[in-house]
Order: structure tokens, then C-alpha cells, then sequence
């Protein structure tokens, strides 16, 4: 079976718009059940986007603490390597991107490029909200990076058809 890493925005942009903690229940206990039984799972920097976003996020705060294994949260201490060359193939494509785009993307909390080293480590697929936007420059999308390391990426959709979930 694929296992699935989740980005912050598979959080934050179903918690705002799409799936509501207080409407859509039935996507949050499936959530759960996912992350229980490990076929989905995040990392460090993404609970740290979550948990440092504005008092507007705290019911997802909440949520997450009360609902998500204490090890759905992976740290990316061990994807270290494949990170410096994100981080070396992302300085490279000055000709391209921004200052700003590849500086933004770099920061150092930013969970999109430990993201796509997590995945390159271990094989997995990211679920993002983000679309590849090739001739975008002035920012760096999961999706173009995914692309050129050989990682698949897709939307929170694909994932719950390819695992035959429904609520």
C-alpha cells in the first residue's frame, strides 16, 4: 500500500474552505484514521506551520493535538542529505526564479523543501493543494521540485480514490 506525506496545507486550507472542523466531521475522523494506522503522515516543520499560524488555526491546533499520534509529526533530522540537494538545485535555478522566490523558499522553517527530501528518502507521495505552475518565478512551487527530483505529488482527492475511501 503507498503511504502518503501531508502538506500543511492539506490541514489548513481543508480546515478553512473545504472540509470545516465544525461541518464536514466525517473528513477529520477519516483523517484520523489514516494517520492511525500510518498511511498518512507529516513532519516536523509542517506541525510547526500549523501550530505557529495565526490564532485563526487554534481549533486545528486543538485538533491535532487531541486527534493525530504523537509520532504523525516525523522529524527531518535523517533526510538531511537529500535536502542539501534541494536546497543546491534550488540555488541553481537563479536564471529562472527570483532572489526572493529561491530566499522564500530556503527559509528555514519552511516545510515545502524537507517535504519533497522526505519523500525522496522514503519513497513516498505528497499530498499538496499546490499545482505546478512551470513559468511562475516569483515562487517556487512543491510540484516543480517534485518534478525535477522524481517525486510524485498529489491532491487530497487522488489520495482518498487511490485508497478507496469515502465518507
Amino acid at each position: 500500500m503507498s503511504k502518503f506525506i501531508v502538506d500543511s496545507n492539506f490541514f489548513i486550507q481543508a480546515h478553512r474552505s473545504i472540509y470545516p472542523l465544525d461541518v464536514v466531521q466525517s473528513f477529520w475522523i477519516k483523517v484520523k484514521s489514516l494517520s492511525d494506522n500510518v498511511t498518512i503522515v507529516s513532519i516536523d516543520k509542517v506541525k510547526k506551520e500549523i501550530y505557529d499560524n495565526s490564532s485563526h488555526e487554534d481549533e486545528l491546533k486543538k485538533w491535532c493535538e487531541a486527534n493525530l499520534p504523537s509520532s504523525f509529526f516525523i522529524n527531518t533530522d535523517s533526510v538531511l542529505q537529500n535536502y542539501i540537494s534541494i536546497v543546491n538545485w534550488t540555488n541553481s535555478m537563479s536564471h529562472h526564479y527570483t532572489n526572493n522566490a529561491i530566499q522564500e523558499f530556503l527559509e528555514t522553517d519552511l516545510a515545502d523543501p524537507w517535504l519533497v527530501a522526505f519523500a525522496m528518502s522514503n519513497s513516498w507521495t505528497i499530498v499538496t493543494y499546490e499545482k505546478s505552475e512551470p513559468n511562475r518565478k516569483n515562487r517556487i512551487k512543491i510540484p516543480e521540485v517534485c518534478n525535477q527530483f522524481n517525486v510524485r505529488y498529489i491532491n487530497t482527492i487522488e489520495m482518498l480514490r487511490e485508497l478507496n475511501e469515502n465518507f
